[in-house]
């Protein structure tokens, strides 16, 4: 079962997906994309390090997503990806530019094949103004596209505004 959970900042996306991966009953991987290149960005990641229980195993992977999902995924456990637009960002940063497209294409390739419980959490970039600049525009029609490609892949996709979970794509149970 795989799971797409979009949002906007702060709209509770990550917190829903904690809350679904406890309540899966299995054993939990936390695959953290995130890195700390500065003061505000090392405090966001040790308020969401505060809040994962201490039994669960903890993956840094800020780049090799596709690998880290297919050494972890397997039937009886839940693996909780956050977030793909960390993800993607630190692709697009990349000294190598073609590292992007072939770590993208493994995704999306290895999806189908993933067992167990796995959660997509990622920020809806796409419903604010048109941003300035070709690197934040290339970011938002990347994240687009990436969603649209895994919520084709998922077998639920849902939308957190304000806390709330909408599904728009399988249910919420």
């Amino acid at each position: 079962m795989r799971t797409l959970i979009l949002g906007g900042a702060r709209s509770g996306k990550s917190a829903l997906a904690e809350r679904m991966a406890m309540a899966s009953g299995h054993d939990v991987v936390y695959i953290a994309t995130a890195q700390a290149h500065d003061d505000e960005m090392a405090a966001r990641i040790a308020h969401h390090r505060s809040r994962r229980p201490g039994q669960w195993h903890i993956v840094e992977e800020p780049l090799a997503l596709a690998s880290a999902l297919k050494m972890h995924a397997r039937p009886g456990r839940c693996v909780l990806v956050d977030c793909l637009t960390l993800w993607l960002s630190n692709l697009l940063g990349h000294e190598d530019r073609l590292r992007f497209e072939s770590e993208r294409n493994a995704l999306l390739d290895v999806l189908p094949s993933l067992t167990g419980q796995v959660l997509f959490v990622s920020n809806e970039v796409g419903l604010g103004v048109v941003p300035l600049g070709e690197l934040t525009r290339r970011f938002v029609d990347e994240a687009g596209r990436l969603h649209q490609a895994l919520a084709g892949k998922c077998e639920t996709v849902l939308f957190v505004a304000a806390g709330l979970p909408l599904a728009i794509k399988g249910s919420l149970a």
